[in-house]
């Protein structure tokens, strides 16, 4: 068995500054390693959470790296305690909201916003089901 240490997805995307900026503004991510021709990589410092941006065409990089990831049919989930709360944080920001606070039958309330790559963040509460 392989013994994996950690796990984050790595996104091709072209515009790492901005994508650097948005993840430590927004979510107080920190940018670990950060190259803007090459490769940014962010950890979330108290929880542990990473992410991984990685530019297109990179000469280091096999041929299927080399191209623009789509966002369509990819998200990203970031669970927090209050989704309501954090609505009302994104409406404030200005940020990108896709899809508005929505509680659904299968116990979460949630909202999707986007980020400069045009990918999807799911900020998500599990709600406490009923005993």
């Amino acid at each position: 068995m392989i013994d994996i240490q950690a796990m984050f997805p790595v996104m091709v995307a072209s515009n790492l500054a901005e994508l650097q900026a948005f993840y430590t503004s927004m979510f107080g991510f920190q940018a670990v390693f950060f190259e803007l021709g090459f490769y940014l990589h962010l950890i979330s410092p108290d929880k542990g959470v990473q992410l991984g941006f990685l530019v297109p065409g990179h000469e280091s990089q096999p041929a299927f790296l080399h191209t623009l990831m789509n966002p369509n049919g990819y998200i990203i989930s970031f669970e927090v305690a209050d989704a309501a709360r954090a609505f009302e944080q994104a409406k404030s920001l200005d940020l990108s909201i896709v899809m508005d606070l929505k509680e659904e039958q299968w116990g979460q309330l949630h909202f999707i916003v986007k980020d400069p790559a045009g990918l999807h963040i799911d900020i998500v509460e599990h709600l406490q089901s009923p005993d």
